[in-house]
């Protein structure tokens, strides 16, 4: 009997035990995130990687946890990352951070509806809801960086090293190309696509090609530009980067840097799925929500004077296309039936 009554406390204790851990469990937020370069890429991967480590700060280590798969490049590889997060149960959001990864995220979804999941850069959200989209204005901060190209360029002519004509990276050298040109009617800004977003060695190439026209200002987007800072640095020409801060990398090449601060939206999306909210909504980082920053260069070989003077111009740029007074990207024409 004694050993009975025992039995029954020790299980007792069990399942109370158990009850208390599947509680720890609940209190925690836990995120899945697969991408497709390095977590210290000095552009797209990373930008998504610090703001996951500001969120953890906020919130504290003992309330948010993430799992951060780097390097996926590729798309099926990414496809077996996300299955799994999403058949295991313990994630309260999964995170695909790459367009690449659309149409994975468009097929998994609606087979674990319970499941909240997150993809960019895209406004997409395929009607799920349990699907988020995010995406960047990235022709905002572009056209700040290319204004103030424009006003240091001596040459009067800038190099654009760009990825794939696509997404966010499209619509910065879209913007910067705009905001150079708004600035100086006569500049030469000419725009490489190299058709990669991780080939260094090409994006090294494209950007000695820019030097040999000319160029005295460099400026471009996704994790493969480290081999254009190179040049910049090796020509002590002017670098304008995008997505995260390359200041340290680029030193005193480096100028100003629009960063990502994905933070504004994992902050939503996290009340959101605490209220049972799974998905159905599209963000956007901007100048005017604080998901985009024009930071400058705190290692810029710039003296005092013009770094003072840069400040104020794009203090003004930022006023300016908040109001609605610089239009960034001039508004595509309307579509006219065919004759």
């Amino acid at each position: 009997m004694k050993n009975m009554v025992r039995f029954g406390l020790l299980l007792v204790v069990v399942l109370m035990m158990g009850v208390l851990s599947v509680s720890a469990q609940d209190d925690v937020f836990r995120v899945a995130v697969v991408a497709p370069s390095a977590t210290n890429d000095l552009a797209f991967s990373q930008s998504m990687y610090d703001a996951l480590l500001r969120v953890q700060a906020e919130m504290g280590e003992d309330a948010f946890q993430f799992d951060f798969q780097e390097g996926t490049f590729v798309v099926d590889d990414a496809a077996v990352a996300l299955r799994d997060w999403a058949a295991s149960g313990e994630y309260d959001l999964i995170i695909a951070h790459g367009s690449q990864y659309g149409s994975i995220i468009e097929e998994l979804a609606p087979e674990f509806p319970e499941v909240s999941f997150a993809w960019g850069t895209d406004v997409n959200t395929f009607g799920l809801d349990n699907v988020y989209a995010y995406t960047a204005a990235a022709a905002e901060g572009g056209y700040v960086n290319g204004a103030v190209a424009a006003t240091l360029s001596e040459s009067g002519i800038i190099g654009v090293v760009g990825p794939i004509e696509v997404g966010d990276a499209k619509a910065y050298v879209d913007g910067f190309v705009n905001g150079a040109l708004a600035t100086d009617p006569e500049a030469t800004v000419n725009v490489t696509y190299i058709g990669s977003f991780s080939d260094v060695p090409l994006a090294t190439e494209a950007a000695n090609a820019h030097v040999q026209n000319g160029a005295d200002v460099l400026t471009g987007s996704a994790q493969m530009v480290v081999g254009a800072i190179g040049v910049a640095q090796e020509n002590e020409l002017l670098w304008f980067g995008t997505q995260s801060s390359q200041a340290d990398l680029a030193a005193e090449a480096g100028v100003s840097f629009q960063v990502y601060h994905w933070e504004v939206v994992l902050n939503d999306i996290i009340a959101n799925i605490e209220e049972g909210v799974l998905g159905g909504e599209a963000y956007t980082l901007t100048l005017e929500n604080g998901g985009l920053t024009v930071d400058i260069s705190e290692s810029t070989g710039l003296d005092e004077e013009t770094v003072t003077a840069i400040s104020a111009q794009i203090d003004e740029l930022i006023t300016g296309i908040i109001a609605g007074d610089i239009v960034v990207l001039p508004p595509e024409p309307e579509a006219t039936p065919a004759s």
